[in-house]
């Protein structure tokens, strides 16, 4: 048994006292004008009323333990552990391309829309990419900006940003890092999105970026939206931080994509230590029942002066 505030329990040598002193105080008899009688000692109704009169000081026991704030601990329970996930999508030119009845880059949004689903409770951010990167939404558990992100940045926009034409993955992969490492607990994971190969990634450039990553245990899933082969650099990012590429050759098996990388990237759970709870009902309900029967017990169980 937990208590809040123990302190508060040694108030309870108050109703103690004056349970111990309803037995034992003199001038509890009454002489009744009766001449040349007899009378029982009326020892069974001089009990009864003794609990009686004892009942108020139990109720203020109760209210007492109740003041000292009564507590109990919590089943342990078991939650998902959060898993920290970077859209990194690419809205160069080439993402205009038909893809489906729409375009790469509406092919792509539209999946991602899906996926979130996929991942409800999971932490979410957005990155555009192209020659420069834009962070469009931070790591988040409210998805509703990433929702409604697509208008804003379509490579068919008037207002597309010039500066994002050019393809650097590499980049883009190491902004994304820089979100991720900021998150200290849960898993991270990056999905790439993209339809072409890039320059930074030659030269070694791959294999560094992806040993970093990996260092940082951040898994990067590839998607190359394109008819053409998935670039080698994209392919070796991937296998070496533990995730894979894919290249769809359709909408629904874009869509099929998201939800295989739901089911390789397991939801993990973690068990919570229990929590202490509040445990006022049982005490509540026993000053309520002593409450009632003091109350019935004024209807006839008291000592009177006649």
């Amino acid at each position: 048994m937990i208590f809040t505030y123990p302190a508060v329990l040694l108030l309870l040598v108050i109703p103690a006292a004056l349970i111990a002193h309803i037995g034992y105080r003199a001038g509890n008899r009454v002489v009744l004008p009766f001449d040349y009688g007899t009378q029982s000692a009326g020892r069974m109704f001089r009990f009864l009323i003794n609990q009686a009169e004892r009942l108020p000081a139990l109720i203020l026991a109760v209210v007492i333990v109740l003041l000292a704030g009564p507590t109990q601990m919590g089943e342990p329970k078991t939650q998902k552990m959060l898993t920290n996930i970077e859209f990194c999508v690419d809205v160069s030119g080439s993402m205009t391309a038909t893809f489906g009845e729409g375009t790469r880059y509406d092919a792509s949004m539209a999946a991602i829309d899906s996926f979130l689903d996929y991942r409800e409770g999971d932490a979410f951010g957005l990155t555009f990419f192209g020659n420069e990167v834009l962070h469009w939404v931070p790591l988040t558990n409210d998805v509703t900006a990433i929702r409604c992100a697509p208008p804003f940045m379509d490579p068919k926009n008037p207002n597309h940003p010039p500066w994002l034409g050019g393809t650097a993955i590499g980049k883009a992969l190491m902004a994304c890092r820089e979100v991720l490492i900021t998150r200290k607990e849960g898993d991270r994971m990056i999905i790439l999105v993209s339809d072409g190969s890039s320059f930074d990634l030659v030269n070694g450039n791959d294999l560094e970026i992806a040993q970093k990553l990996r260092n940082d245990n951040i898994v990067v899933y590839g998607i190359h939206i394109a008819t053409s082969e998935v670039p080698g650099p994209v392919v070796n990012i991937t296998a070496l931080t533990g995730g894979e590429v894919f290249s769809p050759d359709a909408p629904g098996a874009l869509e099929s994509v998201f939800k295989r990388i739901d089911e390789m990237q397991d939801t993990k759970m973690e068990k919570v230590s229990a929590e202490t709870m509040d445990n006022f009902a049982p005490y509540s309900y026993a000053g309520l029942s002593v409450l009632a029967m003091s109350f019935l017990a004024l209807f006839g169980l008291r000592y009177t002066p006649w």
